[in-house]
């Protein structure tokens, strides 16, 4: 009768334990790997790294070096985007989406300030955040 017992409870104890979940293994189309409030350039534009000398310039950049493998430099392209010198913090730029078309990737960048009746620093800052596009399609900024 123990025997019994303590097989149901084993059984039990088995069926109600984790599963392991698989991803599908396919990557978001983007990836922020940084998005800092200072430390872009003091003027307002966006770049878009293609060729390995200038992934390599990230590469070698403290805050990103972690997060750029070799084998991105083949199957990714990379884009700066800087929002030029803000007199206040509270100023951001990011992407607000991406789409794929057979030809290309139209990225929409969002410019965001900081609300007018919101207490910020009175500084000089230099937004700007780094992308990682998972693709070596063409890119369009809009």
């Amino acid at each position: 009768m123990k025997k019994v017992i303590l097989l149901l409870l084993t059984l039990i104890l088995v069926s109600c334990g984790a599963s392991s979940t698989k991803s599908s293994g396919t990557k978001p189309l983007y990836e922020v790997l940084t998005q800092q409030v200072d430390g872009g350039a003091s003027i307002r534009f966006f770049e878009i790294l293609t060729e390995q000398k200038e992934i390599a310039m990230l590469q070698n950049d403290e805050k990103l070096k972690n997060k750029i493998k070799p084998s991105d430099i083949q199957t990714s392209n990379f884009i700066v985007l800087n929002m030029g010198e803000k007199t206040s913090n509270g100023y951001k730029i990011n992407i607000e989406s991406a789409v794929e078309t057979d030809k290309n990737i139209i990225v929409t960048i969002k410019e965001i300030s900081p609300e007018p009746s919101a207490v910020s620093t009175q500084e000089i800052t230099t937004p700007y955040c780094v992308v990682k596009i998972n693709s070596k399609k063409e890119i369009i900024i809009k």
